[in-house]
């Protein structure tokens, strides 16, 4: 798939006339976590082409009140819808939380799909696990996290664990870093096999960021902890209702493009979000 750079700017306004964005798969982010939803739209749907926007000017968004998010999740989705998007993949569990519900009443006919927490298929893999699910202060505050974590804590022995600052690793570019591993081992000690909670048969990746740490957590858990995450199930959905609209692309041939926008003024996100797809 052929990628190409878009300039960062700080005038989020600026990109709902882009050429890039008319028929694209517009996928949206706090930050740069998205990547790791994108990855996979790319894989199981590579003959579309995608409109990666990072709001990296305004991250994180999980230490930020609901009505925060809800309005700037809102802002992004009308100017993608303005600009000719087909579909939009809001590739973050906070927005997601705070907006998607309103933004689908709002436009009923139009594709736009969330991510939530795969506490579902974390709960259900194996008779009655310890399930960690990892996500953001506000993720886990929203009355939609704990409708999702009452349906199966029949199932599962639930542990919701907000973790503030985690996400700036990834968005400094640290994943694989000393310094992630230090603050993991302090942030995940209680559930480790010498923690009070410990040890955990399934963690839960509940931001999109996390998945770039995901093989930090796992030295820090175990490697019996199995690790969950939502972006293949959040890309089929988002598949199925392109199809479902009659707008999915019908050359199966056809290879796709990626452009990326970010509303930080450092053009290193940029690249940073090509690092990431690629990885």
């Amino acid at each position: 798939m052929r990628k190409e750079n878009m300039a960062a700017e700080k005038d989020t306004a600026a990109f709902s006339s882009d050429k890039k964005m008319k028929d694209a798969i517009a996928v949206f982010d706090s930050g740069v976590g998205g990547i790791s939803v994108l990855r996979e739209l790319v894989r199981i749907m590579p003959q579309e082409d995608f409109y990666f926007f990072g709001d990296s000017a305004n991250a994180p968004y999980g230490t930020k009140s609901t009505e925060e998010v809800r309005k700037l999740t809102s802002d992004h989705v009308e100017r993608f819808i303005a600009g000719g998007a087909k579909g939009v993949c809001i590739a973050c569990n906070t927005a997601t939380s705070a907006a998607v519900r309103s933004l689908r009443i709002k436009h009923p006919d139009f594709p736009i799909v969330g991510i939530e927490p795969a506490i579902k298929p974390a709960s259900q893999f194996m008779d009655h696990p310890r399930v960690l699910v990892m996500a953001t202060p506000m993720t886990i505050r929203e009355e939609k996290f704990q409708k999702l974590m009452a349906r199966f804590e029949d199932k599962a022995d639930i542990h919701p664990l907000p973790c503030p600052g985690l996400m700036e690793y990834v968005e400094r570019g640290l994943s694989h870093t000393p310094e992630v591993e230090s603050f993991l081992r302090v942030l995940l000690a209680e559930y480790t096999a010498e923690g009070p909670f410990g040890p955990m048969d399934a963690v839960v990746m509940g931001c999109t960021h996390y998945p770039f740490v995901a093989a930090e957590i796992q030295k820090v858990l175990g490697e019996n902890c199995r690790v969950f995450d939502g972006a293949e199930g959040t890309a089929r959905e988002m598949r199925r209702r392109i199809e479902a609209a009659g707008l999915l692309n019908a050359e199966p041939s056809r290879k796709g493009n990626v452009s990326f926008f970010n509303s930080s003024d450092d053009p290193l996100k940029v690249e940073l979000c090509k690092r990431l797809l690629d990885s």
